[in-house]
């Protein structure tokens, strides 16, 4: 099927060269008997298929290294306040937690672009080697927008080698 520069959206014939090579018997039937209508009325809202993402917290992205006697973990957490944010550690599993707020405006009718998140996020971690979990071992520091918690690691012995009799 021919498509012309008014176009708006790849038919249905198309999508299945694009997706399937032109193999026609591999099309679901479902996708040669439906065609989807297209509204012409740009002020209604589309319907999100992602409705309850509000329920899932977002996820944080973090570096996690180590040095001969520290871990390190870092994180972008850009635009939150160290009052929004929660660092916490147990049995070596680290959270990070937070509210990331300023993403709303009351005067939006309408959005066009919408890629940065705003909202809770929470990241747990399970730590890959032993560390400290005392107050004196562990340092949380937020600058230039990155979070930066360093570790001392815990001393641990070699393995010692058992004889067997």
């Amino acid at each position: 099927m021919a498509r012309t520069n008014s176009d708006d959206l790849l038919m249905e014939d198309d999508l299945a060269a694009a997706f399937l090579g032109g193999d026609d018997e591999l099309v679901a039937p479902a996708a040669t008997e439906e065609v989807a209508e297209v509204s012409d009325d740009v002020s209604e809202p589309v319907e999100d298929e992602w409705e309850n993402a509000d329920d899932f917290p977002g996820q944080l992205a973090v570096d996690v290294y180590e040095t001969v006697d520290k871990l390190v973990v870092k994180a972008r957490t850009a635009g939150i306040s160290k009052s929004d944010l929660d660092v916490s550690i147990s049995d070596n599993i680290l959270t990070i937690s937070g509210v990331l707020s300023g993403g709303e405006d009351e005067q939006t009718t309408r959005w066009h672009i919408q890629e940065c998140y705003w909202g809770e996020f929470s990241r747990t971690i399970a730590l890959p080697v032993q560390v400290k979990e005392d107050e004196n071992s562990v340092k949380a520091e937020l600058k230039d927008g990155v979070l930066t918690i360093t570790f001392e690691k815990e001393k641990t012995e070699a393995p010692k080698k058992i004889a067997i009799q």
